[in-house]
């Protein structure tokens, strides 16, 4: 296969979207699909990030940077010996994203999980025993900046029962 999936390439993949968007179930299905490592994001976010969020306040930058580097870290020590790696981040800004490429230190791909503020909702009230209120939503929402048209990076749609979306990212990952 070209690209991304080609054999003795190393790959690093950040699934990406904001709460309630499917970044668990889709990641850790691609992951293993893939044959690849998979790293849930949010166990790497300190304590304190954590009890922040329960509490249903939004995190700041000042809040998010040591915890992008925690990604970062995982990405590059998976890409650094040709290992690949799927790793769940919300990713929300150009900035963060600018973050863990720079990280990585070689390619890096985001899986972009795009759906509508109504669907996002109805997942996060429906969930059970994640430590995000669906209270942060809205401002998850307005802090995600669109990573379209960004190099190496790809949209599905999540509308779709996971394990379609789980192919279409399988797929558009095989294309890069």
């Amino acid at each position: 296969m070209k690209g991304l999936m080609a054999a003795g390439q190393a790959k690093a993949v950040v699934v990406m979207g904001v709460s309630g968007s499917g970044k668990s179930s889709i990641g850790q299905g691609v992951a293993n699909r893939m044959g690849w490592t998979y790293v849930e994001g949010d166990s790497l976010h300190p304590q304190a990030n954590v009890d922040k969020m329960s509490r249903g306040i939004p995190l700041t930058d000042e809040d998010r940077w040591p915890w992008l580097d925690l990604v970062g870290a995982e990405l590059a020590r998976a890409h650094s010996k040709g290992h690949g790696i799927i790793v769940t981040c919300s990713a929300l800004k150009r900035i963060y994203r600018d973050r863990l490429r720079k990280a990585v230190g070689g390619d890096l791909y985001f899986v972009y999980l795009d759906g509508s503020p109504d669907l996002l909702a109805s997942r996060m009230r429906e969930r059970r025993g994640h430590f995000m209120p669906s209270s942060l939503l809205e401002s998850q929402l307005a802090t995600l900046e669109n990573p379209e048209g960004e190099p190496g990076v790809i949209s599905v749609g999540i509308d779709e029962p996971v394990d379609v979306v789980i192919d279409a990212a399988v797929f558009q990952l095989a294309k890069l």
